[in-house]
């Protein structure tokens, strides 16, 4: 269905230039630099070459079927173009200019003009006021912005929706420091066309992506989205970043893309119905994503914790049981048996009640053997382990027990530390093992699992 955008075989740039400084030059500076594979067609009637590229006068005088035209023409350019595709029967037009109805009657008259050239074609438009798509497994970059300023995330199982650009954009840019990867990337903008409903329903059938995350400021049709999620969600997470939950947010969003922001709390309980995690923020967005990409459900909110540094532990725990300032779950009770043989494989002066303190002596096989115990306790749902790399017994093999025990109990861990904490980060990346460098962002992490786990057991349990 999208396979024509998300991983085109061919791209024409209407409006491609050697300058630069402008959006022609950097779209066709990107898709060399991301080394894509497909036919790349500069359209430019003042210009020979660009990148050793040949140009075109126009997209009509391309000898080959166009997958994805990408139009950098200003706004009052656009119509023409986007006919001009309609008659080449291009695939998907991404439209990169904003000036539409994001700044009033006038633009929006533009935009039901494209809409008219489009109509009974099998033309789709994405935007327009959008820098596009990212697709790590196709080198496919639209992205508005330089590689030698932006970091890019590589191939991952989150699949990307966002209504913003800029600030999709400087989300990847931030997850990529710790090597959270995506399997696509797409910036709907004013959404005059293709909208987050139809990608809802892809993505719920791509393999290669394990969780959905959106930030939205409004819904194009609110109904379908919720129709579609319902469905959606028994097969893939869904996770979103809604703003405009205040009259001064949803002002703003109204001058960012046009949007119309409903009501906070019916737009929360709309979420909640269909089993949709909200986030409040980019960080949030992310990190739920991740989890639920790479985790399976959990199904009680009975927690075991491990870790080397008694504090970590405690802090873990009043996070993890407080209702005011925390997630509101439970401290496992660890079965005696359970706690009897803990203490056998620890130090003595460890503690082998929940939280399991190894202590700073703790060391890699006693991690090891703890999670297999605990692995075994009917009395535990899930486990946060802190795998701290930097006490002198626990080396980086750790990662390897901590990816044998995926396979386990529902399990998230944090990996603090700037120096060796950061690469270990990067390595459970590589391997799948959902990890953060915070205390509180591994405590929301396991909740959301739960809270994803309750969802699916109500669903089954009612027929829902």
């Amino acid at each position: 269905m999208f396979d024509h955008l998300l991983n085109p075989r061919s791209i024409a740039i209407i409006g491609a230039s050697s300058d630069e400084k402008k959006i022609g030059n950097v779209v066709v500076k990107n898709l060399i630099y991301f080394n894509y594979s497909g036919r790349i067609y500069p359209v430019n009637p003042k210009s020979e070459k660009i990148y050793g590229l040949k140009t075109y006068p126009s997209i009509e005088d391309i000898n080959d079927e166009i997958d994805l035209a990408i139009i950098t023409l200003s706004a009052p350019l656009v119509p023409d173009a986007v006919e001009a595709c309609v008659k080449k029967n291009v695939k998907y037009v991404i439209v990169i200019a904003g000036g539409f109805s994001e700044t009033g009657e006038k633009g929006a008259e533009l935009e039901r003009e494209i809409l008219q050239k489009i109509n009974g074609t099998n033309t789709r438009i994405i935007g327009p006021n959008t820098v596009g798509i990212y697709v790590p497994r196709s080198n496919v970059s639209t992205a508005l912005t330089l590689p030698e300023r932006t970091a890019l995330p590589g191939d991952g199982k989150i699949a990307f929706i966002s209504q913003s650009g800029a600030l999709g954009l400087l989300t990847m840019d931030t997850i990529s420091e710790y090597g959270t990867g995506i399997s696509a990337f797409i910036n709907l903008g004013n959404r005059i066309d293709l909208s987050e409903n139809e990608l809802l329903k892809y993505f719920e059938n791509d393999e290669k992506t394990g969780s959905i995350v959106l930030y939205i400021e409004n819904f194009k049709d609110g109904r379908e989205f919720y129709k579609v999620a319902k469905e959606t969600i028994l097969k893939k997470p869904i996770v979103v970043l809604k703003s405009g939950r205040t009259s001064e947010g949803a002002k703003a969003a109204s001058l960012h893309t046009g949007a119309l922001s409903s009501n906070d709390a019916i737009t929360d309980g709309v979420l909640r119905q269909a089993g949709i995690i909200r986030a409040y923020s980019e960080t949030e967005l992310m990190d739920y994503g991740k989890v639920l990409a790479y985790q399976r459900p959990l199904f009680g909110d009975r927690i075991a914790i491990i870790t080397t540094a008694g504090g970590l532990g405690v802090i873990t725990a009043d996070y993890l049981v407080s209702e005011n300032n925390g997630v509101g779950m439970k401290l496992a009770n660890l079965s005696e048996e359970t706690k009897k043989k803990i203490k056998e494989n620890i130090v003595p002066f460890g503690s082998a009640e929940n939280p399991i303190d190894l202590t700073a002596d703790g060391s890699t096989e006693q991690y090891s053997r703890v999670l297999e115990i605990l692995n075994y306790d009917q009395n535990v749902d899930g486990i946060i382990v802190y795998a701290l790399f930097q006490t002198a017994k626990v080396d980086e093999t750790l990662i390897d027990v901590l990816e044998k025990y995926m396979k386990g109990k529902p399990m998230v861990v944090g990996i603090l530390g700037s120096k060796i904490g950061k690469r270990m980060i990067l390595e459970a990346e590589r391997r799948g093992i959902p990890a953060f460098p915070s205390m509180e962002r591994t405590v929301k992490a396991i909740k959301v699992l739960y809270m994803r786990g309750k969802y699916l057991k109500g669903r089954n349990k009612y027929g829902k």
